[in-house]
């Protein structure tokens, strides 16, 4: 299949080609506890997989990180670790004792290690684990891809191409043509959707194994005839929210071919991401909407913690927002329209973000922020319904669809300019559909939002994706706002969306690894950024509680 360097790392589809992107599952979640979705929510993905295929809470786990990646440095502060030991333990991405997973893992008696290795994985965020308890040991290597999308691309040495996205049934066996007589009655069977039979190369110990992906799993009677001696089943829950099925088509996957499907009708941006969606997921359109509706109380219920206050004590920037709130309702900021409101509940957001507290992706944790904090914020001025505001996200999430199929939203692979470029693009794009602009306004929008992210570095403060964060998400935010005013006057974005994301994705090739989200350059590196890092890092020290929400 395409390697993930060469496409950005999104998931394949379980026939080994590229998946097509669902907005819920890649730009408009998941919904999850902070601090970053590449660690976190996708540490906790690749867990969960890992649990399953055991079958169960591990004894030891030995994770390795390739030295020349971006997670040696980052995965204790940006959050892998808390999401891995949630993953472990079965835990959801929202888990309200997620901060305390590592600690409860011990609890459980599973010993954790971690170790830095030179292997050349060719993604930066590669996870390798070898897992051992009830009676089994399995090794499994898996990518974070960005927005907490993963890709297990090895299991015991098998290669394989598995998203998370169907109910997965492995069946190894060390007889080649027991396996194929096992894949040959799932190939026929009409509720599975896709098999495929993999061999293992002589050093990892032969064998064969066969994958059956599925809207459930495939009974033991469903496998027929199975000789016990050198079989084992194992059955792999989804982590995705929408399935792939052999059903699932998309009407189309770029800008450009939107733009031909529409033909000029005028009709909004959301109108052809609800299309796509019930497509894509084989959802019904009432459906589709009633995802997003529960997306848009989530977010007022965020905004509103993060206004009232929040408490971390490993994080750089404590909470402000309540005093940006008592000044604006008090009149004594400066006047700047629904951009005042907006720079409140995006830093509201960014607040419950850092304190862990439960947020939505969209696309990515690191830039939880711009996109529904303009949206919300211009839509409440503007009088909009949150059924209004529901239907502006879904235009947003075809925004997302296109970069996500094109490129990435991992700043491990394109910079910020990956989130924070991403982010914007699809808030312009929202904020055009909320003011009734047609969809080639809405992509106009979202191109000139992007093109003047290109080149947008992450380059996060004491390890922590806090600062520049805060300040990056209020620009994408004020630039999705400029921008969709620009193209409902008509302006031209001379540069057509799918070119401006193919060059998104060949400057983030050109960028070098220190600025890539890997804390070892730009403002990371700075004496007050070090600094700061090392006080946050003695004071989890000297803690001595594994668990508490320091660490």
């Amino acid at each position: 299949h395409v390697g993930a360097d060469e496409r950005g790392g999104r998931p394949v589809s379980r026939a080994g080609m590229l998946a097509a992107v669902s907005s819920f599952n890649d730009g408009s979640g998941p919904v999850m506890r902070g601090p970053s979705s590449s660690h976190c929510a996708a540490a906790l993905r690749i867990g969960r997989i890992a649990r399953d295929l055991l079958g169960g809470t591990p004894d030891t786990v030995r994770v390795e990180f390739d030295r020349a990646g971006s997670l040696p440095t980052t995965h204790e502060s940006q959050g892998s670790d808390m999401g891995l030991c949630g993953g472990l333990l079965g835990w959801e991405a929202s888990a309200d004792g997620l901060p305390e997973s590592p600690a409860a893992l011990a609890a459980a008696g599973c010993r954790l290690e971690f170790a830095t290795v030179d292997v050349g994985d060719p993604h930066p965020a590669t996870y390798r684990l070898t897992l051992a308890g009830h009676g089994r040991r399995h090794a499994l290597r898996a990518i974070s891809t960005g927005g907490g999308m993963i890709e297990v691309v090895d299991i015991d040495g098998f290669a394989l191409a598995l998203a998370g996205d169907a109910h997965e049934t492995l069946v190894w066996h060390t007889d080649g043509a027991v396996a194929e007589r096992i894949r040959a009655r799932l190939a026929a069977a009409a509720d599975v959707d896709t098999v495929r039979l993999h061999r293992s190369g002589a050093a990892a110990g032969g064998g064969w194994l066969v994958q059956a992906s599925a809207a459930r799993f495939v009974t033991d009677d469903g496998l027929g005839t199975v000789p016990g001696d050198g079989t084992l089943v194992r059955r792999l829950a989804p982590v995705l929210p929408v399935p792939t099925r052999r059903s699932s088509r998309v009407p189309f996957s770029t800008a450009a071919a939107l733009l031909a499907a529409d033909a000029g009708r005028g009709l909004p941006l959301s109108d052809h991401a609800i299309d796509y969606e019930c497509q894509r997921g084989t959802l019904p359109a009432g459906r589709v909407l009633e995802m997003m509706d529960e997306i848009v109380r989530i977010l007022r219920r965020s905004i509103a913690q993060g206004i009232a206050g929040t408490d971390h004590a490993d994080r750089v920037l404590g909470h402000q927002s309540g005093e940006f709130a008592r000044l604006l309702d008090a009149g004594r900021l400066l006047d700047g329209g629904a951009l005042d409101r907006t720079v409140l509940y995006v830093t509201a957001l960014m607040e419950v973000k850092s304190a862990l507290g439960v947020i939505v992706a969209m696309p990515t944790a690191g830039a939880c922020a711009a996109l529904p904090g303009v949206v919300i914020a211009v839509a409440e001025r503007m009088g909009k319904s949150d059924a209004e505001i529901a239907r502006a996200l879904l235009a947003a999430g075809l925004v997302g669809v296109f970069i996500a199929t094109a490129w990435t939203f991992a700043a491990e692979v394109g910079g910020c300019q990956a989130e924070g470029g991403a982010a914007a693009a699809m808030a312009a794009a929202a904020l055009v559909t909320l003011a009734g602009g047609p969809t080639p306004r809405a992509l106009a929008a979202a191109s000139m939002a992007l093109q003047s992210m290109i080149g947008l570095v992450c380059d996060p403060v004491a390890n922590r994706v806090e600062a520049p964060c805060l300040g990056k998400n209020v620009m994408a935010a004020a630039n999705a706002l400029a921008c969709a005013n620009m193209a409902l006057a008509g302006f031209d974005e001379v540069i057509p969306l799918d070119e401006v994301i193919e060059t998104a994705r060949r400057v983030g090739n050109q960028m070098p690894r220190e600025l890539r989200c890997t804390a070892l350059g730009g403002l990371s590196i700075t004496p007050t950024s070090l600094a700061i890092q090392a006080r946050l890092e003695a004071a989890r020290a000297g803690c001595g509680k594994a668990g508490c929400g320091c660490g």
